[in-house]
């Protein structure tokens, strides 16, 4: 089957552009299918970093065609500010990126909504949205009636449409808290409108069919979730979750690809873990301990520069979410971050109000009074940044790896060692993950 998928097993932030980045080589394809300005990936070529949000971290490379499919939010602004950078660093995006004529488009009223909406929302109850209007926007494709689609901005009418959406969002951001004193400027969001259509103008196009007839000759597809499978919207921590499924589960509909494509499932998950914004997270270090990884592991959003929360790896979070993904192999990114602990904690399992849970619960007031269940590993006290070769890390890091891997019921093909995609120790068991890895 042609089709490798690279998903988030955690809250997101796990590394994803990084194993991307070096998957991509003899692919032919780059398909982000979910999500939108709301996700950051990091990728790093030597002393060349990228800083990517909608367009597929496949970009760096040439002769690869990167895809934002019908599944993502796009933001205009956003993505025409990555293409200049982009474009300013001498690479070539005409033709080598494809956005979907059916994707779902940002307006200026849905960072309003965002932003009101957060505003009443306080403290505990606020959700951590990124105030990229990526809610409301999906929000308004599912209501249909005020949506706009890439095509629409393409169309001799989307004057006219526009015109008509900002009449009745005007009446609803008057009519929400706080947005009494909400002028939209109809005239200026048209304007800007139009001159955003015709500049994305050379990269609109029909991505399903491309992509369908695609893995039906055989192309070699490369599909990159965002945000992690703890925040799917419908099997995540809900409501603390994102818009979309960012689980596996989102592959087919974001992409518009059936399932039978998808041989290869990848999920990605650090050494540790991290949450942004609110939600429960039993295994959280809210300590010196949790700011020492933070400021180890540079634990700062791509999109927002929040600090993350840090805390153990919860193993029994990622062995749910790797069945839920299907991922048939692990990447374990961050190794490295964990190197001066002389302990490290890994949680086995949640006890609730003192019994054990036997699944990962699905109501987020249970997993914020869950017991985390740990079981203590000696750390292994010296830097790893250099390793190269699996037998030449420490016994206690191939422990810790090892254990990991018994808890999750999934084979560790990928240990990540550094930021850099040399600084990644391909596991020996596995050819085809070599071959995949262009080692």
């Amino acid at each position: 089957m042609p089709g490798i998928s690279i998903i988030g097993l955690q809250w997101g932030d796990e590394a994803k552009g990084k194993l991307v980045d070096l998957l991509t080589e003899g692919q032919d394809f780059v398909v982000r299918y979910q999500g939108g300005a709301n996700a950051g990936h990091t990728v790093v070529v030597g002393d060349q970093v990228y800083k990517l949000h909608h367009i597929p971290s496949g970009i760096i490379h040439e002769g690869v065609v990167n895809i934002v499919a019908p599944g993502v939010v796009i933001h205009p602004q956003t993505i025409l500010r990555e293409i200049d950078s982009l474009t300013q660093r001498n690479l070539q995006l005409v033709g080598r990126l494809l956005l979907s004529d059916r994707a779902h488009v940002v307006m200026p009223w849905h960072l309003l909504e965002d932003q009101l909406w957060h505003s009443a929302s306080p403290g505990e109850d606020n959700i951590g949205t990124t105030l990229r209007g990526i809610g409301p926007c999906y929000r308004d494709k599912v209501g249909r009636s005020h949506a706009v689609r890439l095509g629409d901005m393409l169309r001799e009418d989307f004057s006219e449409q526009l015109e008509q959406i900002a009449k009745v969002k005007q009446v609803v951001l008057k009519a929400m808290p706080g947005g009494d004193a909400v002028e939209l400027d109809t005239k200026s969001i048209i304007r800007e409108s139009l001159e955003y259509a015709e500049r994305l103008r050379p990269f609109v196009t029909d991505t399903t069919s491309l992509l369908l007839d695609a893995v039906e000759a055989g192309k070699k597809v490369l599909f990159e979730g965002a945000q992690g499978s703890l925040l799917d919207i419908d099997h995540g921590t809900f409501p603390f979750v994102t818009s979309s499924n960012s689980s596996g589960v989102g592959i087919s509909a974001g992409s518009g690809v059936a399932a039978k494509w998808v041989g290869n499932v990848i999920g990605v998950a650090k050494a540790y873990s991290t949450r942004v914004g609110g939600g429960p997270f039993p295994t959280e270090l809210d300590n010196e301990l949790g700011n020492r990884i933070r400021i180890k592991g540079k634990e700062f959003g791509t999109t927002t520069g929040r600090p993350r929360r840090c805390g153990w790896f919860d193993a029994f979070a990622v062995r749910y979410t790797r069945r839920l993904s299907g991922a048939d192999s692990i990447a374990l990114m961050m190794l490295d971050v964990l190197s001066e602990l002389d302990e490290i904690q890994i949680c086995t399992g949640y006890n609730y109000r003192g019994r054990p849970l036997q699944g990962f619960p699905s109501q987020a007031d249970v997993l914020r009074e869950v017991e985390p269940v740990y079981e203590t590993l000696p750390g292994w006290g010296t830097e790893i940044t250099g390793v190269t070769e699996w037998e030449d890390l420490p016994t206690n890091a191939q422990r810790y790896v090892r254990r990991i891997e018994q808890l999750i019921g999934g084979r560790i093909e990928f240990v990540s060692v550094g930021p850099d995609r040399r600084q990644t120790i391909i596991m020996n068991r596995s050819s085809e993950v070599r071959e995949l890895a262009g080692t």
